[in-house]
């Protein structure tokens, strides 16, 4: 039986070079992430591959899977080592090389593969690692499937088996792109800033969009893993500004940001506005719900009030869900809805079918923008934000709590928030009239205005939003009281970012 990792070591040792490390706060929600190497190293990465071998057996599942890695300087590394510990399970692995990790799950289904494992560290800055993972396409590990993991591995409970084996397989980036263009090209014409960070995306999204018939400016669409300019993470301002002045300097219909891995996608209007990706839900939502009408729609916890509030969404038949943030409990929702797409804040587009699969993927989401703007020839993607009603929201920010903190610090807020509540009390002066509790603490009040507050999945922070419906002025103030009660709490440390 393979010895039980050690939960912490010291690099340049002898052990460190030999013996499993794993920190146990990287099997989080529904994925995995970590500082490499501090909080896990090569033999750690080897003994989740053989966990992770040994979840697929004992759940009866073919024994093979499809891994590739995201383009950073580590991550071959990564994976070759994961790979190696599903192999020592009996796994036979089917290597698709430097991929996006929608191009894995797309892998699932054209390679008729029951598994996936992703090497990536998503859009956390350089020096995190992580795997996505999963056995039930489209889906991806959730909480029990991960739990269930890191008891495996941290038990040290993988079973060696015989029977592993690894191939590589070429051929699926183009036959992911050829997936994605289909058929569609545009109509009219269309040029669009596309913004890749020198990230993964960048050897995929801008030949889909020139293959689709559009006018490419490219911005730091060269890979460079040492992201030269910024991090590539279209949620955050700095990349999104930097968008919104490519749109300016162009004179482009919009702009297209997609994150390290290629599951999320930002917006940047023609008017150099940032349309954040759920009111770009709520204007795709709006343009199929009269294509499909009754269609069901999910979005995340952090996503604005206008999916059940817009009354065209409401005229069309249009109906709405409000679900757990996060890509795994996202897709679980949209499959167990029958939706016909989900969106989260974050950028995280799910389209199924007949739009897509169920599966998060940053280039699905840019063609279905380039076909709603192809469907309506007259309109400018400043048109679509401007006929929605007005909303007042924040960015979502990120107060710095550690990881082996931040759940209890979250408990205890929503059961401040809770008695704050049932006091009859208030948030920028408007009284509160419930509180969703599905994902930390949504804190609904009078006039449709809102404030958030939950756990992050995969960093050590928290994670607040807040939207009014009134005015900038509003938002600021129920930010500010939401944040006082936020500040209550002494482990929780600056933010990301502020609006």
């Amino acid at each position: 039986m393979p010895k039980a990792p050690a939960l912490t070591s010291v690099p340049n040792t002898w052990e460190f070079l030999r013996d499993p490390m794993i920190a146990p706060t990287g099997f989080r929600e529904y994925d995995a992430r970590w500082r490499y190497p501090e909080q896990i190293n090569l033999p750690g990465m080897t003994a989740l591959g053989l966990g992770l071998g040994t979840q697929m057996r004992a759940r009866g599942i073919d024994p093979v899977i499809v891994v590739g890695n995201d383009y950073r300087d580590y991550s071959l590394s990564v994976k070759n080592a994961l790979a190696l510990g599903l192999v020592q399970a009996g796994i036979h692995v089917r290597d698709i090389g430097p991929a996006l990790s929608p191009m894995a799950y797309f892998a699932q289904f054209h390679l008729d593969a029951p598994a996936v494992a992703m090497v990536t560290a998503s859009h956390n800055p350089n020096g995190w690692t992580g795997v996505k993972m999963g056995f039930d396409r489209p889906l991806t590990h959730g909480p029990a499937e991960m739990a269930e993991l890191r008891d495996i591995v941290l038990g040290g409970n993988g079973v060696p088996r015989p029977g592993g084996g690894y191939e590589f397989v070429g051929g699926v980036r183009q036959a992911y792109l050829d997936d994605l263009a289909g058929d569609f090209r545009m109509t009219r014409a269309l040029k669009v800033v596309c913004a890749t960070g020198n990230g993964t995306a960048s050897a995929f999204a801008p030949a889909l969009l020139e293959r689709i018939g559009v006018e490419v400016v490219p911005l730091h669409t060269r890979p460079d893993y040492t992201f030269p300019n910024y991090n590539p993470n279209p949620e955050a301002m700095e990349m999104l500004h930097d968008m919104a002045a490519g749109v300016r300097a162009s004179g482009a219909d919009l702009a297209l940001g997609f994150d390290g891995d290629g599951d999320r996608c930002g917006i940047v209007d023609d008017e150099g506005e940032e349309i954040f990706a759920d009111k770009m839900g709520v204007i795709l939502a709006r343009d199929l719900s009269r294509l499909y009408p009754g269609a069901q729609f999910v979005a995340d916890v952090k996503s604005t009030g206008l999916f059940a509030s817009d009354p065209e969404l409401i005229a069309n038949g249009a109906r709405a869900d409000y679900w757990k943030t996060g890509h795994s409990h996202m897709k679980r929702r949209v499959r167990e809805t029958g939706a016909l797409a989900g969106f989260e804040k974050s950028g995280h587009y799910f389209l199924a079918g007949p739009l897509g699969r169920g599966y998060d993927c940053g280039l699905r989401a840019a063609v279905e923008i380039c076909r709603l703007l192809d469907r309506n020839p007259g309109r400018s993607m400043s048109d679509m934000r401007r006929a929605l009603p007005r909303t007042y929201a924040s960015p979502t920010m990120s107060p710095h709590c550690p990881d082996t903190e931040k759940y209890a610090v979250l408990a205890r807020l929503v059961d401040r928030l809770a008695g704050h509540h049932r006091a009859g009390g208030s948030l920028g002066g408007r009284r509160i009239t419930g509180i969703v509790t599905v994902n930390g603490a949504r804190v609904m009040l009078e006039n449709g205005g809102w404030g958030l507050v939950r756990a992050s999945s995969n960093t050590p922070n928290l994670v607040v939003v807040c939207e009014s419906p009134d005015s900038e002025a509003e938002l600021r103030a129920i930010f500010a009281d939401l944040d006082a009660i936020i500040r209550t709490e002494p482990s929780v440390g600056d933010y990301d970012q502020t609006f």
